[in-house]
Protein backbone atom coordinates (compact mmCIF):
# COMPACT_ATOMS: atom_id res chain seq x y z
CA UNK A 1 0.00 0.00 0.00
CA UNK A 2 1.40 3.23 -1.01
CA UNK A 3 1.05 6.32 1.72
CA UNK A 4 1.09 9.91 0.48
CA UNK A 5 2.39 12.64 2.66
CA UNK A 6 1.11 15.97 1.55
CA UNK A 7 3.42 18.76 2.21
CA UNK A 8 2.99 21.70 4.07
CA UNK A 9 1.80 24.12 1.12
CA UNK A 10 -0.85 21.23 0.72
CA UNK A 11 -1.92 20.75 4.45
CA UNK A 12 -2.28 24.42 4.44
CA UNK A 13 -4.19 24.78 1.63
CA UNK A 14 -6.55 21.57 2.99
CA UNK A 15 -6.88 23.47 6.30
CA UNK A 16 -8.00 26.73 4.34
CA UNK A 17 -10.54 24.81 2.24
CA UNK A 18 -12.27 23.02 5.46
CA UNK A 19 -12.04 26.68 7.53
CA UNK A 20 -14.07 27.72 4.51
CA UNK A 21 -16.55 25.53 4.05
CA UNK A 22 -17.07 25.88 7.80
CA UNK A 23 -17.43 29.45 7.48
CA UNK A 24 -19.79 29.04 4.67
CA UNK A 25 -22.35 26.19 6.72
CA UNK A 26 -22.47 28.42 10.07
CA UNK A 27 -23.05 31.43 7.75
CA UNK A 28 -26.13 29.97 5.88
CA UNK A 29 -27.22 28.53 9.74
CA UNK A 30 -27.30 31.88 10.72
CA UNK A 31 -29.28 32.84 7.78
CA UNK A 32 -31.51 30.13 8.00
CA UNK A 33 -31.89 30.52 11.63
CA UNK A 34 -32.99 34.28 10.80
CA UNK A 35 -35.16 33.63 8.29
CA UNK A 36 -37.23 30.85 10.51
CA UNK A 37 -37.12 33.50 13.33
CA UNK A 38 -38.79 36.32 11.40
CA UNK A 39 -41.51 34.06 9.72
CA UNK A 40 -42.20 32.46 13.25
CA UNK A 41 -42.86 36.60 14.32
CA UNK A 42 -44.59 37.51 10.90
CA UNK A 43 -47.31 34.24 11.80
CA UNK A 44 -47.95 35.02 15.56
CA UNK A 45 -47.93 39.15 14.71
CA UNK A 46 -50.57 38.24 11.35
CA UNK A 47 -52.40 35.65 13.78
CA UNK A 48 -52.15 32.58 11.49
CA UNK A 49 -52.37 30.66 14.41
CA UNK A 50 -56.41 31.68 15.11
CA UNK A 51 -57.66 30.04 11.89
CA UNK A 52 -55.36 27.68 11.37
CA UNK A 53 -54.82 25.78 14.83
CA UNK A 54 -58.13 24.75 16.62
CA UNK A 55 -59.30 26.06 19.26
CA UNK A 56 -60.54 24.19 22.45
CA UNK A 57 -62.05 25.71 25.92
CA UNK A 58 -59.10 26.19 28.47
CA UNK A 59 -59.30 28.04 31.85
CA UNK A 60 -59.29 31.41 30.71
CA UNK A 61 -61.64 30.64 27.64
CA UNK A 62 -61.42 29.36 24.17
CA UNK A 63 -58.02 29.89 22.61
CA UNK A 64 -55.97 27.69 19.85
CA UNK A 65 -54.36 24.03 20.55
CA UNK A 66 -50.86 24.78 20.07
CA UNK A 67 -50.31 20.90 20.12
CA UNK A 68 -52.47 20.79 16.99
CA UNK A 69 -50.30 23.88 15.52
CA UNK A 70 -51.31 25.36 11.87
CA UNK A 71 -53.05 21.75 11.48
CA UNK A 72 -56.08 23.33 10.06
CA UNK A 73 -59.34 21.72 10.68
CA UNK A 74 -59.77 18.86 12.57
CA UNK A 75 -60.37 15.60 10.10
CA UNK A 76 -62.01 14.14 12.73
CA UNK A 77 -64.56 16.91 12.86
CA UNK A 78 -67.11 16.25 9.87
CA UNK A 79 -69.92 18.98 9.79
CA UNK A 80 -73.43 19.37 8.80
CA UNK A 81 -74.72 21.47 6.27
CA UNK A 82 -74.74 25.16 7.68
CA UNK A 83 -78.03 27.17 8.02
CA UNK A 84 -79.16 29.02 4.96
CA UNK A 85 -77.62 32.61 4.89
CA UNK A 86 -80.32 35.59 5.59
CA UNK A 87 -80.87 38.56 7.25
CA UNK A 88 -78.41 40.64 9.10
CA UNK A 89 -76.38 37.42 9.86
CA UNK A 90 -75.31 35.44 7.52
CA UNK A 91 -72.11 33.61 8.43
CA UNK A 92 -70.57 31.65 11.44
CA UNK A 93 -67.86 29.39 12.06
CA UNK A 94 -67.65 26.14 14.09
CA UNK A 95 -66.51 26.12 17.71
CA UNK A 96 -63.17 25.38 16.68
CA UNK A 97 -62.35 28.43 14.26
CA UNK A 98 -60.98 26.36 11.96
CA UNK A 99 -64.10 26.09 9.67
CA UNK A 100 -66.25 28.96 8.13
CA UNK A 101 -69.83 29.61 6.23
CA UNK A 102 -71.36 32.55 4.69
CA UNK A 103 -72.49 33.26 1.18
CA UNK A 104 -69.93 31.69 -0.65
CA UNK A 105 -70.55 28.11 1.15
CA UNK A 106 -67.95 26.60 3.73
CA UNK A 107 -63.97 27.02 3.88
CA UNK A 108 -61.95 25.10 6.54
CA UNK A 109 -58.30 25.74 7.29
CA UNK A 110 -55.39 24.24 5.82
CA UNK A 111 -53.12 22.43 6.97
CA UNK A 112 -50.25 24.64 6.89
CA UNK A 113 -47.58 21.88 8.58
CA UNK A 114 -44.86 20.25 6.55
CA UNK A 115 -46.37 17.01 6.05
CA UNK A 116 -46.04 16.27 2.43
CA UNK A 117 -49.66 13.85 1.86
CA UNK A 118 -52.40 16.95 4.07
CA UNK A 119 -50.27 19.67 4.39
CA UNK A 120 -47.65 22.00 2.80
CA UNK A 121 -45.08 19.30 2.76
CA UNK A 122 -44.24 19.31 -1.13
CA UNK A 123 -44.71 22.71 -1.97
CA UNK A 124 -41.74 25.03 -3.03
CA UNK A 125 -41.19 28.52 -1.62
CA UNK A 126 -43.10 30.07 -5.26
CA UNK A 127 -46.01 27.96 -4.33
CA UNK A 128 -46.99 29.40 -1.25
CA UNK A 129 -45.65 32.70 -2.44
CA UNK A 130 -47.64 32.58 -5.47
CA UNK A 131 -50.57 31.34 -3.41
CA UNK A 132 -50.78 34.46 -1.21
CA UNK A 133 -50.11 36.78 -4.16
CA UNK A 134 -52.75 35.22 -6.67
CA UNK A 135 -54.87 34.31 -4.30
CA UNK A 136 -55.19 30.77 -5.64
CA UNK A 137 -54.01 27.49 -4.22
CA UNK A 138 -50.84 26.93 -5.43
CA UNK A 139 -51.08 30.00 -7.17
CA UNK A 140 -53.58 28.85 -10.39
CA UNK A 141 -55.95 26.56 -8.66
CA UNK A 142 -59.07 27.08 -6.87
CA UNK A 143 -59.26 30.47 -5.00
CA UNK A 144 -58.66 30.67 -1.69
CA UNK A 145 -61.82 31.52 0.39
CA UNK A 146 -63.16 34.05 3.16
CA UNK A 147 -62.16 34.29 6.09
CA UNK A 148 -58.71 33.98 4.26
CA UNK A 149 -57.70 37.61 4.66
CA UNK A 150 -55.14 37.01 1.16
CA UNK A 151 -55.23 40.33 -0.28
CA UNK A 152 -53.86 41.84 2.87
CA UNK A 153 -50.79 39.63 2.98
CA UNK A 154 -50.37 40.20 -0.39
CA UNK A 155 -49.02 43.34 0.01
CA UNK A 156 -45.90 41.58 2.31
CA UNK A 157 -42.81 41.60 0.70
CA UNK A 158 -41.43 38.19 -1.03
CA UNK A 159 -38.50 37.75 1.81
CA UNK A 160 -41.40 38.26 4.38
CA UNK A 161 -43.60 35.76 2.35
CA UNK A 162 -40.20 33.52 2.11
CA UNK A 163 -39.63 34.00 5.78
CA UNK A 164 -43.16 32.72 6.56
CA UNK A 165 -43.11 29.47 4.61
CA UNK A 166 -39.52 29.16 6.08
CA UNK A 167 -41.36 28.96 9.53
CA UNK A 168 -44.08 26.48 8.74
CA UNK A 169 -41.35 24.56 7.05
CA UNK A 170 -40.02 24.42 10.27
CA UNK A 171 -42.67 23.17 12.43
CA UNK A 172 -43.48 19.43 13.09
CA UNK A 173 -45.67 17.61 10.34
CA UNK A 174 -48.82 16.56 11.22
CA UNK A 175 -51.10 14.39 9.56
CA UNK A 176 -54.66 16.10 9.32
CA UNK A 177 -56.68 15.91 5.83
CA UNK A 178 -58.72 18.64 5.87
CA UNK A 179 -62.03 18.52 4.26
CA UNK A 180 -62.43 20.13 0.70
CA UNK A 181 -64.25 23.49 0.78
CA UNK A 182 -67.83 23.20 -0.41
CA UNK A 183 -69.48 26.29 -2.54
CA UNK A 184 -72.79 27.52 -1.60
CA UNK A 185 -75.51 25.44 -3.65
CA UNK A 186 -77.54 28.44 -5.48
CA UNK A 187 -80.97 27.47 -6.15
CA UNK A 188 -82.31 28.36 -9.72
CA UNK A 189 -85.17 31.75 -9.53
Amino acid sequence: MKTTTLSIAQRALLGTLAAAVCCVALTAGAADRSTVTRGAYLVKAMGCADCHTPWTMGPNGPAPDMTQGLSGHPQTMPLHAPPPTQGPWIGGNAATNTAFWGPWGVSYSSNLTPDPETGIGKWRTEDFVQTIRNGKHLGVDRPLQPPMPWPAFAQLTDSDLKAIFAYLQSQPAMKNKVPANTPRATTPR
